[in-house]
Protein backbone atom coordinates (compact mmCIF):
# COMPACT_ATOMS: atom_id res chain seq x y z
CA UNK A 1 0.00 0.00 0.00
CA UNK A 2 2.77 2.42 1.01
CA UNK A 3 4.84 1.48 -2.05
CA UNK A 4 1.83 2.11 -4.37
CA UNK A 5 1.13 5.42 -2.72
CA UNK A 6 4.73 6.48 -3.13
CA UNK A 7 4.77 5.56 -6.82
CA UNK A 8 1.52 7.45 -7.35
CA UNK A 9 2.90 10.49 -5.51
CA UNK A 10 6.12 10.28 -7.52
CA UNK A 11 4.21 10.11 -10.80
CA UNK A 12 2.17 13.16 -9.84
CA UNK A 13 5.36 14.97 -8.92
CA UNK A 14 6.91 14.06 -12.26
CA UNK A 15 3.84 15.23 -14.10
CA UNK A 16 4.07 18.52 -12.28
CA UNK A 17 7.68 18.83 -13.28
CA UNK A 18 7.80 17.87 -16.96
CA UNK A 19 11.36 18.83 -17.37
CA UNK A 20 12.56 16.67 -14.54
CA UNK A 21 10.36 13.69 -15.48
CA UNK A 22 11.46 13.64 -19.03
CA UNK A 23 15.05 13.84 -17.91
CA UNK A 24 14.80 10.52 -16.00
CA UNK A 25 14.08 7.03 -17.30
CA UNK A 26 11.87 4.45 -15.54
CA UNK A 27 14.85 2.64 -13.89
CA UNK A 28 16.02 5.83 -12.29
CA UNK A 29 12.53 6.55 -11.07
CA UNK A 30 12.27 3.09 -9.50
CA UNK A 31 15.53 3.58 -7.62
CA UNK A 32 14.38 6.92 -6.40
CA UNK A 33 11.16 5.43 -5.03
CA UNK A 34 13.10 2.66 -3.21
CA UNK A 35 15.29 5.30 -1.57
CA UNK A 36 12.23 7.19 -0.37
CA UNK A 37 10.76 3.99 1.06
CA UNK A 38 13.95 3.31 3.03
CA UNK A 39 13.98 6.81 4.44
CA UNK A 40 10.32 6.51 5.43
CA UNK A 41 10.96 3.17 7.20
CA UNK A 42 13.84 4.71 9.13
CA UNK A 43 11.66 7.65 10.10
CA UNK A 44 8.90 5.31 11.25
CA UNK A 45 11.40 3.35 13.41
CA UNK A 46 12.59 6.57 15.03
CA UNK A 47 9.01 7.62 15.77
CA UNK A 48 8.21 4.23 17.37
CA UNK A 49 11.41 4.30 19.44
CA UNK A 50 10.65 7.85 20.57
CA UNK A 51 7.14 6.86 21.65
CA UNK A 52 8.47 3.85 23.62
CA UNK A 53 11.06 6.02 25.36
CA UNK A 54 8.46 8.69 26.16
CA UNK A 55 6.10 6.07 27.64
CA UNK A 56 8.90 4.67 29.79
CA UNK A 57 9.78 8.14 31.03
CA UNK A 58 6.13 8.86 31.78
CA UNK A 59 5.81 5.59 33.75
CA UNK A 60 8.97 6.34 35.74
CA UNK A 61 7.78 9.87 36.48
CA UNK A 62 4.37 8.57 37.58
CA UNK A 63 6.05 6.06 39.94
CA UNK A 64 8.24 8.76 41.45
CA UNK A 65 5.22 11.01 41.98
CA UNK A 66 3.27 8.17 43.58
CA UNK A 67 6.15 7.35 45.88
CA UNK A 68 6.49 11.00 46.90
CA UNK A 69 2.76 11.27 47.49
CA UNK A 70 2.80 8.11 49.58
CA UNK A 71 5.64 9.42 51.70
CA UNK A 72 3.87 12.75 52.22
CA UNK A 73 0.47 11.21 52.88
CA UNK A 74 1.66 8.44 55.22
CA UNK A 75 0.80 9.15 58.87
CA UNK A 76 3.78 9.42 61.27
CA UNK A 77 4.51 6.24 63.17
CA UNK A 78 2.62 6.15 66.47
CA UNK A 79 4.80 6.11 69.62
CA UNK A 80 5.27 2.69 71.09
CA UNK A 81 2.66 1.90 73.72
CA UNK A 82 4.10 2.17 77.27
CA UNK A 83 4.81 -1.09 79.02
CA UNK A 84 2.97 0.26 82.07
CA UNK A 85 0.21 2.87 82.20
CA UNK A 86 -1.35 4.59 79.20
CA UNK A 87 -0.51 7.56 77.01
CA UNK A 88 -2.35 10.89 76.72
CA UNK A 89 -0.57 13.32 74.40
CA UNK A 90 3.08 13.53 75.45
CA UNK A 91 2.41 12.07 78.91
CA UNK A 92 2.43 8.51 80.16
CA UNK A 93 -0.14 8.25 82.96
CA UNK A 94 -0.16 5.66 85.71
CA UNK A 95 -2.82 5.11 88.33
CA UNK A 96 -2.47 2.98 91.43
CA UNK A 97 -2.76 2.69 95.16
CA UNK A 98 -4.06 0.16 97.65
CA UNK A 99 -7.13 -0.77 99.65
CA UNK A 100 -6.49 -1.49 103.33
CA UNK A 101 -8.93 -2.58 106.03
CA UNK A 102 -7.95 -2.62 109.72
CA UNK A 103 -9.45 -4.16 112.83
CA UNK A 104 -8.02 -2.87 116.13
CA UNK A 105 -8.67 -3.98 119.67
CA UNK A 106 -7.17 -1.35 122.00
CA UNK A 107 -6.92 -0.97 125.76
CA UNK A 108 -6.07 2.41 127.33
CA UNK A 109 -5.18 2.49 131.03
CA UNK A 110 -5.61 6.27 131.29
CA UNK A 111 -9.04 6.72 129.74
CA UNK A 112 -10.87 5.91 126.52
CA UNK A 113 -10.39 8.43 123.64
CA UNK A 114 -13.56 9.87 122.14
CA UNK A 115 -15.19 8.46 119.03
CA UNK A 116 -13.46 10.01 116.02
CA UNK A 117 -10.16 10.61 117.82
CA UNK A 118 -7.24 9.84 115.50
CA UNK A 119 -5.68 7.64 118.19
CA UNK A 120 -8.44 5.13 117.46
CA UNK A 121 -7.17 4.83 113.86
CA UNK A 122 -3.39 4.88 114.29
CA UNK A 123 -0.71 5.27 116.95
CA UNK A 124 -0.46 8.95 117.93
CA UNK A 125 1.83 9.05 121.01
CA UNK A 126 0.92 12.59 122.04
CA UNK A 127 -2.76 11.58 122.35
CA UNK A 128 -2.42 8.57 124.68
CA UNK A 129 -4.83 9.35 127.58
CA UNK A 130 -3.23 10.06 130.96
CA UNK A 131 -4.99 10.25 134.30
CA UNK A 132 -8.34 8.76 133.33
CA UNK A 133 -10.04 5.53 134.37
CA UNK A 134 -8.87 2.17 133.11
CA UNK A 135 -11.42 0.63 130.75
CA UNK A 136 -11.83 -2.67 128.96
CA UNK A 137 -10.66 -3.11 125.36
CA UNK A 138 -12.41 -1.14 122.60
CA UNK A 139 -12.66 -2.53 119.07
CA UNK A 140 -12.60 -0.33 115.97
CA UNK A 141 -12.90 -1.17 112.26
CA UNK A 142 -11.81 1.26 109.52
CA UNK A 143 -10.52 1.44 105.94
CA UNK A 144 -9.10 4.97 106.08
CA UNK A 145 -5.57 4.04 105.11
CA UNK A 146 -6.85 3.25 101.60
CA UNK A 147 -4.73 5.26 99.17
CA UNK A 148 -4.93 6.48 95.57
CA UNK A 149 -2.27 8.04 93.35
CA UNK A 150 -1.83 9.32 89.79
CA UNK A 151 1.49 10.05 88.09
CA UNK A 152 2.54 11.52 84.74
CA UNK A 153 5.85 11.16 82.93
CA UNK A 154 6.91 13.05 79.80
CA UNK A 155 9.91 14.28 77.82
CA UNK A 156 9.22 17.89 76.81
CA UNK A 157 11.77 19.99 74.97
CA UNK A 158 14.48 17.55 75.95
CA UNK A 159 13.58 17.81 79.65
CA UNK A 160 12.11 15.09 81.85
CA UNK A 161 8.87 16.33 83.42
CA UNK A 162 6.87 14.29 85.95
CA UNK A 163 4.04 14.90 88.40
CA UNK A 164 2.29 13.04 91.18
CA UNK A 165 -0.99 13.46 93.05
CA UNK A 166 -1.62 11.17 96.03
CA UNK A 167 -4.55 11.03 98.45
CA UNK A 168 -5.92 8.91 101.27
CA UNK A 169 -8.73 9.01 103.84
CA UNK A 170 -6.62 8.80 107.00
CA UNK A 171 -6.99 12.09 108.84
CA UNK A 172 -10.31 13.57 107.71
CA UNK A 173 -13.34 11.62 108.98
CA UNK A 174 -16.64 12.35 107.29
CA UNK A 175 -19.66 14.17 108.63
CA UNK A 176 -21.34 10.98 109.89
CA UNK A 177 -20.16 8.46 112.43
CA UNK A 178 -19.90 4.73 113.01
CA UNK A 179 -23.66 4.40 113.58
CA UNK A 180 -24.52 4.60 109.88
CA UNK A 181 -22.13 4.92 106.94
CA UNK A 182 -18.72 5.55 108.59
CA UNK A 183 -17.73 8.09 105.91
CA UNK A 184 -14.25 9.49 105.42
CA UNK A 185 -13.15 12.42 103.28
CA UNK A 186 -10.40 12.24 100.69
CA UNK A 187 -7.33 14.20 101.85
CA UNK A 188 -4.27 15.39 99.96
CA UNK A 189 -1.00 13.66 100.80
CA UNK A 190 1.40 14.59 98.02
CA UNK A 191 1.11 16.85 94.96
CA UNK A 192 4.24 17.91 93.11
CA UNK A 193 5.90 18.33 89.74
CA UNK A 194 9.53 17.69 88.81
CA UNK A 195 11.54 19.17 85.96
CA UNK A 196 14.88 17.39 85.63
CA UNK A 197 16.48 17.85 89.09
CA UNK A 198 13.91 20.30 90.47
CA UNK A 199 10.86 19.40 92.57
CA UNK A 200 8.08 21.89 93.33
CA UNK A 201 5.00 21.07 95.41
CA UNK A 202 3.92 19.06 98.44
CA UNK A 203 6.21 16.13 99.22
CA UNK A 204 7.91 14.41 102.15
CA UNK A 205 10.29 16.78 103.88
CA UNK A 206 13.85 16.57 102.65
CA UNK A 207 14.81 16.25 106.34
CA UNK A 208 13.16 12.81 106.34
CA UNK A 209 14.37 9.49 104.90
CA UNK A 210 11.24 7.45 104.12
CA UNK A 211 13.16 4.44 102.75
CA UNK A 212 14.10 3.37 106.29
CA UNK A 213 10.59 3.47 107.76
CA UNK A 214 9.66 0.10 109.31
CA UNK A 215 7.02 -2.15 107.79
CA UNK A 216 4.15 -2.04 110.28
CA UNK A 217 0.40 -2.62 110.38
CA UNK A 218 0.05 0.84 111.92
CA UNK A 219 -0.09 3.95 109.75
CA UNK A 220 3.44 4.96 110.81
CA UNK A 221 4.55 2.52 113.49
CA UNK A 222 7.66 4.11 114.97
CA UNK A 223 5.74 7.34 115.40
CA UNK A 224 7.55 8.99 118.34
CA UNK A 225 11.00 8.11 117.00
CA UNK A 226 10.86 9.22 113.37
CA UNK A 227 11.02 12.43 111.37
CA UNK A 228 7.63 12.67 109.69
CA UNK A 229 6.39 15.68 107.70
CA UNK A 230 4.84 16.40 104.32
CA UNK A 231 4.71 19.99 103.11
CA UNK A 232 5.13 22.30 100.12
CA UNK A 233 8.73 22.89 99.15
CA UNK A 234 11.19 23.65 96.37
CA UNK A 235 13.93 21.01 96.20
CA UNK A 236 17.03 20.56 94.06
CA UNK A 237 18.66 17.14 93.83
CA UNK A 238 21.99 16.33 92.25
CA UNK A 239 23.12 12.73 92.65
CA UNK A 240 23.17 11.83 96.36
CA UNK A 241 22.79 15.46 97.53
CA UNK A 242 19.54 17.41 97.90
CA UNK A 243 18.68 20.81 99.32
CA UNK A 244 15.28 22.42 99.85
CA UNK A 245 13.37 25.40 101.16
CA UNK A 246 10.15 24.32 102.86
CA UNK A 247 7.00 25.72 104.41
CA UNK A 248 7.72 27.26 107.85
CA UNK A 249 5.51 26.78 110.90
CA UNK A 250 6.14 27.20 114.64
CA UNK A 251 4.35 25.50 117.52
CA UNK A 252 4.68 27.22 120.89
CA UNK A 253 3.95 26.46 124.57
CA UNK A 254 2.74 29.51 126.53
CA UNK A 255 4.69 30.50 129.63
CA UNK A 256 4.00 28.01 132.45
CA UNK A 257 1.40 26.31 130.29
CA UNK A 258 1.00 23.06 128.37
CA UNK A 259 -1.34 24.01 125.53
CA UNK A 260 -0.17 24.29 121.92
CA UNK A 261 -0.15 27.57 120.02
CA UNK A 262 0.23 27.31 116.22
CA UNK A 263 1.95 30.60 115.45
CA UNK A 264 2.13 30.76 111.64
CA UNK A 265 4.30 33.91 111.90
CA UNK A 266 7.63 32.84 110.36
CA UNK A 267 8.89 34.99 107.49
CA UNK A 268 11.76 32.73 106.42
CA UNK A 269 11.38 29.21 105.02
CA UNK A 270 12.89 26.17 106.69
CA UNK A 271 16.08 25.07 104.91
CA UNK A 272 17.13 21.41 104.75
CA UNK A 273 19.96 19.44 103.17
CA UNK A 274 20.46 15.68 102.87
CA UNK A 275 23.20 13.38 101.60
CA UNK A 276 22.60 9.68 100.84
CA UNK A 277 25.15 6.90 100.34
CA UNK A 278 23.92 3.66 98.72
CA UNK A 279 26.04 0.52 98.63
CA UNK A 280 25.37 -3.22 98.15
CA UNK A 281 25.22 -3.60 101.94
CA UNK A 282 22.50 -0.96 102.30
CA UNK A 283 21.94 2.78 102.55
CA UNK A 284 22.84 5.56 105.00
CA UNK A 285 21.87 9.21 105.03
CA UNK A 286 22.60 12.35 107.01
CA UNK A 287 20.22 15.32 106.99
CA UNK A 288 20.23 18.75 108.56
CA UNK A 289 17.74 21.56 109.07
CA UNK A 290 17.90 25.21 110.13
CA UNK A 291 14.76 27.20 110.83
CA UNK A 292 13.35 30.44 112.08
CA UNK A 293 10.92 30.18 115.01
CA UNK A 294 8.57 33.16 115.28
CA UNK A 295 5.56 34.23 117.30
CA UNK A 296 3.79 37.59 117.11
CA UNK A 297 0.65 38.99 118.74
CA UNK A 298 -0.95 42.41 118.93
CA UNK A 299 -2.80 44.38 121.58
CA UNK A 300 -2.14 44.44 125.31
CA UNK A 301 0.96 42.41 126.19
CA UNK A 302 1.90 42.08 122.52
CA UNK A 303 4.62 39.54 121.74
CA UNK A 304 7.08 39.77 118.85
CA UNK A 305 9.82 37.20 119.22
CA UNK A 306 12.02 35.12 116.93
CA UNK A 307 14.76 32.58 117.52
CA UNK A 308 16.50 29.82 115.61
CA UNK A 309 16.11 26.06 115.50
CA UNK A 310 18.33 23.35 114.14
CA UNK A 311 18.40 19.58 113.83
CA UNK A 312 20.41 16.62 112.54
CA UNK A 313 19.03 13.22 111.54
CA UNK A 314 21.03 10.10 110.64
CA UNK A 315 19.31 7.06 109.16
CA UNK A 316 20.32 3.71 107.73
CA UNK A 317 19.01 0.50 106.24
CA UNK A 318 21.46 -2.40 106.43
CA UNK A 319 21.23 -5.81 104.78
CA UNK A 320 21.52 -8.74 107.18
CA UNK A 321 22.11 -12.05 105.47
CA UNK A 322 20.38 -12.78 102.19
CA UNK A 323 16.91 -11.38 102.97
CA UNK A 324 16.77 -9.64 106.37
CA UNK A 325 17.50 -6.00 107.15
CA UNK A 326 18.00 -3.60 110.07
CA UNK A 327 16.55 -0.07 109.90
CA UNK A 328 17.58 2.72 112.28
CA UNK A 329 17.16 6.48 112.71
CA UNK A 330 18.47 8.94 115.30
CA UNK A 331 17.38 12.60 115.35
CA UNK A 332 18.40 15.41 117.69
CA UNK A 333 18.14 19.18 117.80
CA UNK A 334 16.43 22.26 119.19
CA UNK A 335 13.24 23.77 117.86
CA UNK A 336 12.32 20.82 115.60
CA UNK A 337 9.38 19.43 117.58
CA UNK A 338 6.84 19.57 114.75
CA UNK A 339 9.13 17.50 112.50
CA UNK A 340 9.55 14.59 114.93
CA UNK A 341 7.02 12.18 116.42
CA UNK A 342 3.93 13.84 114.90
CA UNK A 343 4.64 17.02 116.90
CA UNK A 344 4.90 15.16 120.22
CA UNK A 345 7.00 18.10 121.49
CA UNK A 346 6.53 21.74 120.56
CA UNK A 347 9.21 23.85 118.90
CA UNK A 348 9.59 26.54 121.57
CA UNK A 349 8.27 27.89 124.87
CA UNK A 350 7.68 31.50 125.92
CA UNK A 351 9.65 32.78 128.89
CA UNK A 352 8.44 35.38 131.39
CA UNK A 353 9.50 38.28 129.15
CA UNK A 354 7.68 36.89 126.09
CA UNK A 355 10.75 35.61 124.29
CA UNK A 356 10.87 32.25 122.54
CA UNK A 357 13.18 29.56 123.88
CA UNK A 358 13.73 26.52 121.64
CA UNK A 359 12.97 23.06 123.09
CA UNK A 360 15.56 20.30 122.70
CA UNK A 361 14.78 16.66 121.99
CA UNK A 362 16.32 13.38 120.91
CA UNK A 363 14.42 10.57 119.19
CA UNK A 364 15.07 7.36 117.32
CA UNK A 365 13.97 3.89 116.37
CA UNK A 366 15.38 0.50 115.43
CA UNK A 367 13.52 -2.15 113.45
CA UNK A 368 14.59 -5.64 112.43
CA UNK A 369 12.86 -7.32 109.48
CA UNK A 370 13.10 -11.10 109.18
CA UNK A 371 11.89 -13.01 106.12
CA UNK A 372 10.77 -16.50 107.11
CA UNK A 373 9.97 -17.55 103.54
CA UNK A 374 8.91 -15.83 100.30
CA UNK A 375 5.35 -15.59 101.68
CA UNK A 376 6.02 -14.86 105.38
CA UNK A 377 7.90 -12.08 107.16
CA UNK A 378 8.04 -10.34 110.55
CA UNK A 379 9.15 -6.96 111.89
CA UNK A 380 10.18 -6.09 115.45
CA UNK A 381 10.32 -2.33 116.12
CA UNK A 382 11.34 -0.20 119.10
CA UNK A 383 10.88 3.60 119.13
CA UNK A 384 11.35 6.42 121.66
CA UNK A 385 11.57 10.18 122.17
CA UNK A 386 12.83 12.26 125.12
CA UNK A 387 12.04 15.97 125.40
CA UNK A 388 14.29 18.32 127.39
CA UNK A 389 11.86 20.95 128.65
CA UNK A 390 12.95 23.82 130.89
CA UNK A 391 10.89 23.01 133.98
CA UNK A 392 10.91 26.66 135.06
CA UNK A 393 9.03 27.64 131.89
CA UNK A 394 6.45 24.90 131.24
CA UNK A 395 3.45 23.32 132.92
CA UNK A 396 3.64 19.87 134.49
CA UNK A 397 1.21 18.36 131.97
CA UNK A 398 3.68 18.93 129.11
CA UNK A 399 4.95 15.82 127.32
CA UNK A 400 8.26 14.50 128.64
CA UNK A 401 8.74 11.20 126.78
CA UNK A 402 7.11 8.45 124.73
CA UNK A 403 8.18 4.95 123.79
CA UNK A 404 6.69 1.93 122.05
CA UNK A 405 7.50 -1.59 120.94
CA UNK A 406 5.66 -3.69 118.36
CA UNK A 407 5.97 -6.98 116.51
CA UNK A 408 4.05 -8.34 113.54
CA UNK A 409 3.62 -11.31 111.25
CA UNK A 410 2.68 -10.68 107.60
CA UNK A 411 1.56 -13.25 105.05
CA UNK A 412 1.47 -12.68 101.28
CA UNK A 413 -0.65 -15.53 99.87
CA UNK A 414 -1.08 -13.81 96.48
CA UNK A 415 0.95 -11.13 94.69
CA UNK A 416 0.16 -7.65 96.13
CA UNK A 417 -2.13 -9.11 98.82
CA UNK A 418 -0.93 -8.84 102.44
CA UNK A 419 -2.67 -10.26 105.49
CA UNK A 420 -1.15 -9.56 108.87
CA UNK A 421 -1.41 -9.12 112.61
CA UNK A 422 0.54 -6.83 114.95
CA UNK A 423 0.77 -6.42 118.70
CA UNK A 424 2.08 -3.15 120.16
CA UNK A 425 2.55 -1.39 123.49
CA UNK A 426 3.02 2.38 123.79
CA UNK A 427 3.53 4.70 126.75
CA UNK A 428 3.37 8.47 127.24
CA UNK A 429 4.86 10.31 130.23
CA UNK A 430 4.24 13.89 131.35
CA UNK A 431 6.59 16.22 133.23
CA UNK A 432 4.54 15.55 136.35
CA UNK A 433 5.55 11.89 136.18
CA UNK A 434 2.04 10.74 135.29
CA UNK A 435 1.83 8.11 132.57
CA UNK A 436 -0.68 6.53 130.28
CA UNK A 437 -0.28 3.47 128.09
CA UNK A 438 -1.91 1.78 125.14
CA UNK A 439 -1.95 -1.92 124.27
CA UNK A 440 -3.28 -2.81 120.81
CA UNK A 441 -3.86 -5.83 118.60
CA UNK A 442 -4.22 -4.86 114.95
CA UNK A 443 -5.27 -7.19 112.13
CA UNK A 444 -5.26 -5.97 108.53
CA UNK A 445 -5.79 -6.89 104.89
CA UNK A 446 -4.13 -4.86 102.15
CA UNK A 447 -4.27 -5.18 98.37
CA UNK A 448 -2.10 -3.00 96.12
CA UNK A 449 -2.87 -2.20 92.49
Amino acid sequence: MIRSSLMTGAAIALMALPGAALAQDPATLEARIAQLEAQLAALRSEVVASRVEQAARQQSLTGDVLRIEQRVAAAPAAPAAPADGFRIGNNTLKFGGFVKADVMASRYNGGDPANGDLLRDFYLPGSIPVGGADESAATDFNARQTRLWLTTDALLGGRKVTSRVEMDFQVLPGTGDQRTTSPSNLALRRAFITVDNWLIGQEWSNFQNITVLPETADYIGASEGTVFARQVQVRYTRGPFSISVENPETTVIPHLGSARIIADDSSLPDVTARYVVSRPWGEVSIAGIVRQLSYETTGTGAIDSSTSGWGVSAAGKFRVGARDDLRVMVTAGEGIGRYVGLNFANDAVLDASGELQPIALIAGFASYRHVWSPAWRSNLTWSAQNVYNDLSLIGVTTNRSARSVRGNLIWTPLPALDLGAEVMFGERELESGATGDLTRLQIFAKYGF
